[in-house]
């Protein structure tokens, strides 16, 4: 059983690891925010589908549409009705050559966009 100062050393390590991740991430250095995105994901003590989103946006970028696909995919696992994932599921699909599917889940994430917004004006 960890001790309670283990967990919060844990705890401050994964959140140390998103915050690099963050860093890495707006200075567009994509190697270094996949490499501290998965030892985020990788510690498994919090579940994020920014995270996700962000390294399958480094992804993209670094030409890995596979990759990015199982991360886009992820984040709509984690986050079901955030338009945001069906959005880069569909660019993954895309950049893989897959045109039905992306126009798919494009459509999907625009439903759950228009959702949104109604469920927001009421």
């Amino acid at each position: 059983m960890l001790s309670f100062q283990m967990w919060t050393n844990q705890m401050q390590a994964t959140l140390d690891s998103k915050k690099k991740a963050d860093v890495a991430f707006r200075h567009k250095d994509f190697v270094a925010a996949i490499e501290s995105y998965t030892q985020f994901i990788d510690a498994g003590t919090m579940v994020s589908p920014t995270v996700y989103a962000r390294r399958c946006l480094s992804y993209l970028i670094s030409e890995m549409p596979q990759e990015a696909l199982n991360d886009a995919v992820q984040a709509q696992i984690v986050s079901p009705a955030w338009a945001t994932a069906s959005y880069l599921q569909g660019v993954a699909l895309l950049t893989l050559g897959m045109e039905n599917e992306a126009q798919i889940a494009l459509k999907e994430g625009s439903a759950l966009e228009l959702k949104r917004n109604a469920v927001n004006k009421q």
